[in-house]
């Protein structure tokens, strides 16, 4: 690689970590308030966390389009359209809630979901303009621009929450609406070349035989289940602590920290992966993410809900910045995009399924059956890792 190209590189992976963190800022601040309008909104109180599921199942119904797009029109045409649908989404939710409309609203965040679901590509576009030896640093560097939406987003939705008297939330969706339209215009320097047909690894292979390989399944199905069970439990954390008599300022600040849980170790995350191996690291996250289940279990204290999300973000970002960079190693250059599609089809597909079920378990069974509910997939993703830390050893890969 030219010096030319490595500044173009380091330039390009910038510029996706502070757009990846103002998209993070959005996110973060739906966390925070979605569940609670929703509540304030619907007439059916097991319905609070349907907009954020909506949100995730736009982001899952996304992804195939929007790889294609960007394969057909590249990254930088891609990445501004999710951000326009980014800045309509959110300006449709601040309407919403000054209505008291929970239609509008899930109108709202659905639009919103198509803005993140161009955005999760972000780390697959760092990963594609770097070395095979860098995948992971480019990964793990462009996620941790969350640790702008961490120290922003629950700020910014502390202080935005009555911008807008006498409509409670509005401001905060219209504060999201500006970030969308920051970054819209740092996309534009942006220089990631449209993907070109490349035959280097061999002609591209059906997609089903892709998803048979081992490799495939351990990295998606851990990915998978990481999002997933950190979206089921971290979406009713905030009508858990409601629920326990805490206000809407003390669960901020337990997702702000769940937020820098989750992105400030991908500071070092690539490093880990390249010292220990990706699936030791994946194998570790699963078993932070046990913990913070135990200690969830353990009590209803500020503590315990603290040190849970934390636990349970520091276990996401090792299961899932490990899985995305085991699943660059499932595909052919000539196979990136429908690979990467599919990826992100089946992570967000679960994340949506476990926003919109997580209110109606919460409200049905409680938060301890949350916490239980989630273990059995953990040590399945434990199991698998472990397994394919094993086959690799015995072949020698």
């Amino acid at each position: 690689m030219s010096q030319l190209q490595a500044d173009a590189t380091r330039r390009n992976v910038v510029l996706l970590a502070v757009c990846h963190g103002l998209t993070g800022i959005g996110s973060t601040t739906m966390i925070v308030e979605s569940a609670l309008v929703g509540h304030m909104l619907a007439s059916n109180k097991i319905f609070a966390t349907v907009p954020l599921g909506l949100m995730h199942l736009a982001i899952m119904l996304t992804a195939f389009p929007a790889s294609m797009l960007m394969q057909r029109l590249g990254r930088r045409a891609g990445f501004s359209i999710g951000a326009v649908a980014g800045f309509f989404g959110t300006a449709l939710c601040a309407y919403a809630v000054i209505q008291g409309s929970f239609a509008l609203f899930c109108a709202g965040t659905f639009v919103n979901g198509i803005y993140n679901g161009f955005a999760t590509f972000y780390r697959f576009a760092a990963a594609d303009g770097a070395r095979p030896e860098w995948k992971s640093r480019a990964i793990s560097y462009v996620l941790a621009g969350g640790v702008l939406a961490a120290i922003l987003g629950p700020e910014m939705a502390k202080r935005t929450t009555e911008l807008l008297p006498p409509y409670l939330f509005a401001g905060s969706f219209a504060a999201l609406a500006l970030t969308a339209v920051v970054a819209f215009v740092l996309i534009q320097f942006i220089r990631i070349p449209p993907a070109r047909r490349d035959l280097s690894g061999g002609e591209a292979r059906p997609l089903l035989e892709i998803a048979r390989q081992p490799v495939f399944i351990v990295a998606v199905g851990g990915a998978m289940i990481a999002y997933g069970v950190m979206n089921f439990v971290m979406t009713v954390t905030p009508l858990a602590m409601v629920a326990c008599g805490y206000g809407h300022g003390d669960s901020a600040t337990v997702i702000q920290w769940h937020a820098l849980a989750m992105f400030l170790p991908s500071f070092f995350t690539g490093d880990l992966i390249k010292r220990f191996g990706v699936t030791r690291v994946m194998g570790t996250g699963a078993g932070l993410m046990l913990v913070c289940l135990a200690v969830n279990l353990s009590g209803l204290d500020f503590f315990n809900f603290f040190v849970g999300l934390v636990l349970l973000g520091l276990g996401w970002n090792f299961l899932f910045v490990g899985g995305t960079t085991l699943v660059t190693e499932a595909y052919r250059p000539s196979e990136r995009a429908k690979v990467q599609a599919l990826n992100d089809l089946l992570v967000f597909g679960t994340v949506a399924t476990t926003a919109m079920s997580s209110g109606a378990i919460h409200a049905l069974a409680g938060w301890t059956w949350i916490n239980l509910a989630s273990a059995p997939f953990l040590c399945v993703a434990l199991v698998a890792t472990l397994g394919l830390t094993r086959f690799r050893r015995v072949a020698g890969t």
